[in-house]
């Protein structure tokens, strides 16, 4: 052998054998916790790409959106509701997941001990640093400044505007058409989101008739831009610049990001320029003020921080909510009892109103309330919540006798809630697969529902979110009976088919239907 091979050779193998001396000391390190054992680390961006495109292989790939597809799956088959991934190559690593409500309260509480590890969140570094991708007093900085936004006169302003926006769809856009046909149901909730966040979030009011033509200085609408660039980030971060350019959907990813980006300077300059400086309380002129000068000459956040926060909360603001509002209007078509169950209580309480609910008659609207809150059970936007253990610890979970289960976690061990594994778990929801909002009616397992993730963490924007998606569901039912759309291809599926179809999904940064083609019939 040639002695060059055979150095290369003998490399290898001394770095093979480090590599599965280690594999097993990684599973012996965790407490030997039952859980998927995989060649690859699917946190690379490669691997993660290609395993989404694999299907499910043992030792090799859980294929695309497991998560969400195994649900509690891999935590029954443990007998204890947490598991450990570990991973070989590059280099030997574990993942933990928790299914159990006691747990991750556990880790939530102790934020010093189980920090975010924000390495991780680089793709939302996009635009600059923002509130989701911190730690740390950076994260205590950000919160202090959005904080005051979320205020209860801003979230009567995102009732008032969902309302105004449902009733220009109603009015201007489907006008007297006895029913109206969607390819994909998110054609209606994208545009319903962007328009509640543009206008509670940023002042920026729009129509449904309006923003249909590119502005003069762009080459796409607003709201484009911020759909190219929300669904293809992790494109955009994982690829190199010269790669961005290699194909025509690419080089549309990069026009996005500059178009988004100017817009947003655009929307600071607005705001900056204007003759007067009205009185507002939306999101963006407490980001702006933060921007500004203090006294002092200092600033509470920079240029680029600001318009990272912008870029963030007009995410947030606009793709989860078009999406749960989507899996929402398909799952009422697939249970027609919910949804006629739904619609006598909203007919019912709107007796008194004349049709036009205020923000005040929001509480009355409880079953509203509990089919969002089931759809974000069955449908949460985000499987995993990232956490690491920043010292030496153990945790304790129930097991399937009925007992618990002590294991140890070596510093630097990623920690995750598995939403999915939580929110299917029948420890705490009975037929969890089975859509019934009316478990959220009376006393349901508040710690085992983690849409807004918990603790300190939890979403500043829930209540934005809620109140949003209220209003919009009210609405809809109220003047519309949902069905899913008849396709001869389709002819004769079974229920249990026609569901997997429906909502069938894709999980990028957040969970999204892949097509939900309904009939919106009118009342």
């Amino acid at each position: 052998m040639h002695p060059i091979l055979l150095v290369f050779v003998s490399l290898l193998g001394i770095y093979l054998l480090q590599i599965v001396v280690e594999f097993w000391r990684t599973i012996h390190n965790v407490g030997h916790l039952s859980g998927p054992r995989l060649l690859f680390d699917h946190e690379r961006f490669l691997v993660w790409a290609i395993a989404k495109l694999l299907p499910p292989i043992p030792y090799v790939s859980r294929g695309g959106s497991w998560m969400l597809r195994t649900k509690h799956q891999d935590f029954a088959a443990a007998g204890q509701d947490a598991t450990a991934m570990v991973t070989m190559i590059p280099w030997p690593s574990a993942v933990i997941y928790l299914a159990d409500a006691a747990a991750i309260k556990e880790v939530a509480t102790f934020r010093a001990k189980f920090p975010k590890p924000v390495d991780m969140y680089e793709a939302l570094f996009a635009f600059g640093g923002n509130i989701i991708a911190s730690e740390g007093e950076d994260w205590k900085r950000y919160r202090t400044i959005a904080a005051p936004a979320f205020s209860e006169r801003n979230t009567r302003l995102v009732w008032d505007e969902t309302i105004r926006i449902m009733f220009d769809l109603f009015d201007n856009v489907w006008g007297d058409s006895p029913e109206i046909v969607l390819d994909h149901c998110v054609d209606i909730t994208l545009p319903i989101a962007l328009f509640v966040i543009g206008v509670a979030g940023f002042g920026r009011r729009v129509t449904w008739t309006s923003d249909l033509s590119v502005p003069p200085g762009h080459q796409m609408p607003f709201k484009d831009a911020l759909h190219i660039v929300s669904t293809n980030l992790i494109l955009k971060m994982g690829l190199p610049n010269w790669a961005m350019k290699l194909t025509e959907r690419t080089r549309r990813v990069n026009l996005a990001f500059d178009e988004l980006r100017q817009y947003m300077v655009e929307m600071v300059n607005a705001r900056r320029s204007a003759e007067t400086r009205e009185e507002r309380h939306d999101l963006f002129n407490g980001l702006l003020d933060a921007a500004d000068d203090n006294p002092d000459g200092s600033v509470a956040i920079t240029e680029q921080e600001l318009i990272g926060n912008m870029f963030i909360f007009l995410l947030a603001g606009h793709e989860t909510t078009a999406h749960t509002l989507c899996f929402t209007f398909a799952l009422l078509a697939l249970h027609p009892d919910e949804q006629e169950r739904l619609y006598q209580q909203i007919k019912g309480i709107l007796v008194d109103l004349n049709g036009m609910p205020t923000y005040e008659d929001m509480n009355r609207f409880t079953l509203s309330m509990a089919v969002l809150y089931e759809t974000l059970r069955m449908f949460p936007p985000v499987s995993a919540i990232p956490k690491r253990a920043a010292e030496d610890t153990s945790l304790t979970v129930s097991n399937a006798d009925g007992g618990e289960t002590t294991f140890p976690i070596p510093s630097g061990t990623r920690v995750d809630y598995q939403v999915p594994g939580l929110h299917y778990n029948p420890k705490y929801w009975k037929d969890p697969h089975t859509f019934r909002p009316e478990r959220f009616l009376g006393e349901w397992p508040r710690n085992a529902f983690l849409p807004f993730s918990s603790g300190a963490r939890g979403c500043l924007g829930r209540r934005f979110f809620e109140t949003e998606s209220v209003a919009a569901i009210t609405m809809m039912i109220l003047k519309y009976r949902v069905e899913v759309k008849d396709e001869p291809e389709f002819v004769g599926e079974t229920f249990e088919q026609r569901y997997a179809r429906i909502t069938a999904f894709d999980q990028l940064l957040n969970t999204a239907p892949r097509r939900v083609p309904l009939v919106f019939k009118r009342r």
